[in-house]
């Protein structure tokens, strides 16, 4: 099913491993494409995965379907600093998923790895217009105590799905430390790429291992993104904020975000038709401390 082929036999003093796959926002992707091309890593190695275990569909070109090849997973290196970075081109579920990271763990304890950075996205109603802040999750408090002195918020609860976030637990087991940076993006962008959380990302990484890489295309992305997410977020607006108009007057005396409240607003009409809404609109007003404002609304939910 899946089989690692090493195409060049390394050696590095003390390396670190920097790995990432798709997921919300194409943060943990954008990193890894980015730092290898922008190093100059060199392919040594690749994880070769069966692809009749990954068919879920099949492209279609000018009619004519096909089967796609499969996903690849390669690793590269770089020796200013000594790293060794995983770029996986797609998220693998169940057992195949979990042979596959057993895989990179495989080939990070085979060249000496002793810590792994990977990254996630960290969605929030915040702007496009705000800044990218970075959050930490470690698999052990050993990790988490260093990257809070380095200044890294700390992510207290929460879920990080995928690969991303189950690359921590298994390198716990085989005695690896471990850390995902998360990035904020905005909630109402996760299906779109967001470069500047990767930059965000990239740049605590370089913080961290001392090391820093041109921006300039990176930041090129970014102004075509915020163009964009401008356009979106002002749609957004438009939609919501008549809705909004009454939930204001609850709480006039908090100093709450306008998104904030069309969300909370959002989430009272989708939460007629759909109860399971109702444990997100919950946390939402917990939250921004307005649950007991918004109380008797809300318990008219469940009558």
């Amino acid at each position: 099913m899946l089989r690692t082929k090493i195409y060049k036999k390394i050696s590095l003093k003390d390396p670190v491993m920097i790995a990432g796959w798709p997921g919300m926002g194409s943060v943990a992707i954008g990193v890894v494409n980015y730092l290898r091309r922008k190093l100059g890593a060199v392919r040594f190695a690749e994880i070769e995965i069966d692809r009749s275990i990954t068919l879920d569909s099949v492209v279609v070109e000018n009619g004519i379907a096909s089967i796609p090849p499969s996903p690849r997973n390669v690793f590269y290196y770089t020796t200013k600093p000594d790293l060794i970075i995983f770029e996986g081109e797609a998220q693998l579920a169940g057992e195949k998923g979990l042979r596959l990271l057993n895989g990179v763990i495989e080939v990070a304890l085979g060249h000496g790895v002793k810590k792994i950075y990977t990254g996630a996205s960290f969605p929030l109603p915040v702007s496009h217009n705000d800044q990218s802040e970075v959050y930490g999750a470690a698999n052990n408090h050993t990790v988490a105590g260093a990257f809070r002195r380095l200044g890294i918020k700390t992510m207290d609860n929460g879920h990080i799905s995928g690969l991303n976030g189950l690359l921590l637990g298994f390198a716990e087991k085989k005695g690896i430390d471990a850390l995902c940076l998360l990035a904020t993006i905005p909630q109402y962008a996760i299906n779109l790429p967001n470069p500047k959380a990767s930059l965000a990302i990239i740049n605590t990484l370089g913080n961290i291992l001392r090391f820093r890489v041109d921006e300039d295309e990176l930041k090129g992305y970014i102004k075509d993104m915020d163009e964009k997410m401008g356009l979106i977020e002002d749609k957004v607006k438009e939609v919501f904020i008549p809705e909004a108009e009454d939930i204001k007057s609850h709480d006039n005396e908090k100093n709450i975000p306008e998104n904030i409240m069309e969300r909370i607003e959002k989430l009272f009409q989708e939460s007629r038709l759909d109860r399971a809404k109702a444990f997100i609109l919950k946390r939402e007003l917990d939250r921004w401390d307005l649950y007991k404002s918004f109380e008797d609304r809300f318990l008219d939910l469940f009558k």
